[in-house]
């Protein structure tokens, strides 16, 4: 605590978003270049080093955010780095994606808005990065045995990475042709840009992490073939069976899941297409679904040029302030925020005129409607309340030639055979079964991350990546591991 009356005198300051005008031409982040580090050793200083630092609990990482934040203030990088790391692979991917639920947990959030974490802790990573302070570790001798790792998202890359500098040699298969899950064709480069993701990438290579693209286990390599190769498997594919609104008009053409979408955005980004076959360009865009991802989806649409968007939500419009009655401190409170792509929509008047603000909350669909040719045209909605009760019979009628479904995911994808050649068994809401050491039913073979969790955030899902680690490291090696495991699938975070 370099200042003890920081938090009294030095007032809450984010990383400046870049004027929308200028970011929303273009498909780089959205923050100003340059202008977090000068504000950031301030910000840091607003933490109280509380004795019982609630955002500990808050992150699934137990991150040890009260001493970085000290040394960021003393402007010691070098250490603030080396602590940082100790609990989190990938500090540069959730300081920039994260939705930040040790902030909610901060003391200091009691009365006064949080200390920045988010912020100091994307610096710290940052800064680390251009000091040189995050070379490959490569471990000191090779243990002999073999690990696959299924999926190149934050829980693949996280066990890979842990497995790896414990001596063992690892083999990653991704399904796709570049590596990094959702990261890489799912999270728009406005919100993280790729070369954070290559710069890991190459780390890792550096440590020793083997990987293998276009690789569909379960058809161009068999779960027998795998298990014979490796003496250990971590499953780590994702939650990527997308729910489906099986309603009245649903099969016009131009309507599309989010993950459709959004793929193609980001190879045009990548140099694979010139064009996008879904562009929104010159469309009436609808996005059923008020999670992130739609708002990925509205951020997309507003830099392909769409005439309009409009984001559903099905819930009421929170208030300003945390509900102290349902949501009290240190829960995650569902509060109004104006996300980057809002402001963009909202500014550059994309939304529909009649609204501040891109999303309709409280509104629930009906059905489609199309024209003569089979294509969507409009969208009816009614307004419901907090239990999905159908308060204005009559409803209105959106304009929409381009309909995204952003609903979520239920479980890993059962399409390429991965879960029957295994023989793995199911929960009952469809994600893969486990036990305490994240082992399935078929020994030698773990999970972990979204298949088996279900739709989380990231900094869970690098959590539960460095968890598994810990567990295949115990099972290869016979004794307890010494990878650091900060959770258990059923567990509170704890730190560790």
């Amino acid at each position: 605590m370099a200042d003890p009356k920081g938090f009294l005198t030095t007032p809450r300051e984010e990383w400046p978003r870049r004027p929308v005008e200028e970011r929303a031409r273009d498909w780089d982040e959205v923050y100003v270049p340059g202008a977090l580090l000068p504000i950031i050793e301030k910000q840091a200083d607003r933490c109280m080093d509380c004795g019982i630092p609630f955002c500990h609990e808050a992150c699934p990482l137990g991150n040890l955010i009260p001493e970085w934040n000290d040394l960021v203030s003393r402007d010691d990088w070098r250490r603030a780095s080396d602590r940082l790391h100790a609990t989190n692979n990938f500090p540069e991917f959730t300081g920039r994606l994260c939705p930040a639920p040790c902030e909610a947990g901060c003391v200091l959030a009691i009365n006064q808005p949080a200390v920045t974490i988010k912020n100091v802790e994307c610096a710290v990573a940052d800064r680390a990065w251009e000091d040189g302070l995050t070379p490959p570790r490569v471990p000191d001798r090779l243990s002999g045995r073999s690990v696959a790792v299924i999926g190149s998202g934050p829980t693949g890359l996280a066990a890979a990475q842990q497995l790896t500098r414990a001596g063992h040699t690892v083999v990653v298969y991704e399904r796709d042709d570049r590596l990094g899950g959702l990261m890489r064709y799912g999270i728009p480069s406005f919100k993280m840009e790729k070369h954070h993701l290559e710069r890991r990438i190459g780390q890792m290579r550096a440590e020793g992490t083997k990987f293998r693209t276009s690789v569909v286990v379960g058809q161009d390599v068999g779960a027998a073939e795998l298990r014979a190769r490796h003496d250990a498997v971590v499953i780590a594919t994702g939650a990527t069976a997308w729910r489906e609104l099986d309603l009245p008009g649903r099969e016009l053409t131009g309507i599309h899941q989010a993950m459709e979408y959004l793929p193609l955005a980001n190879r045009v980004g990548e140099g694979d297409l010139e064009r996008s076959p879904l562009s929104a360009a010159g469309q009436h865009v609808v996005i059923v679904g008020g999670g992130d991802t739609g708002a990925d989806c509205l951020g997309t649409a507003v830099r392909e040029g769409a005439a309009s968007v409009t984001q559903l939500d099905i819930y009421a419009q929170p208030g300003a302030e945390r509900d102290e009655d349902t949501e009290p401190w240190p829960t995650y409170p569902k509060v109004y925020r104006l996300s980057a792509a809002h402001e963009e929509a909202r500014d550059l008047r994309t939304a529909p005129s009649a609204q501040a603000d891109a999303r309709l909350f409280a509104a629930s669909t009906l059905r489609f409607d199309g024209d003569d040719q089979g294509h969507v045209r409009s969208l009816h909605v009614v307004e419901v309340d907090a239990g999905r009760r159908t308060l204005d019979e009559s409803g209105r009628d959106l304009p929409a030639d381009l309909v995204l479904l952003a609903l979520g995911f239920s479980g890993p994808d059962r399409h390429d055979g991965l879960v029957d050649q295994f023989g793995l068994g199911l929960e009952p809401r469809g994600t893969l079964a486990r036990g305490p050491d994240f082992g399935t039913n078929v020994p030698g073979v773990f999970v972990a991350g979204d298949a088996a969790r279900g739709q989380s955030l990231i900094v869970w899902a690098i959590a539960e990546g460095r968890a598994v680690a810990a567990s295949v490291d115990s099972y290869l090696t016979g004794i307890p591991s010494r990878l650091p495991a900060p959770i258990g699938p059923y567990d509170r975070p704890m730190i560790a």
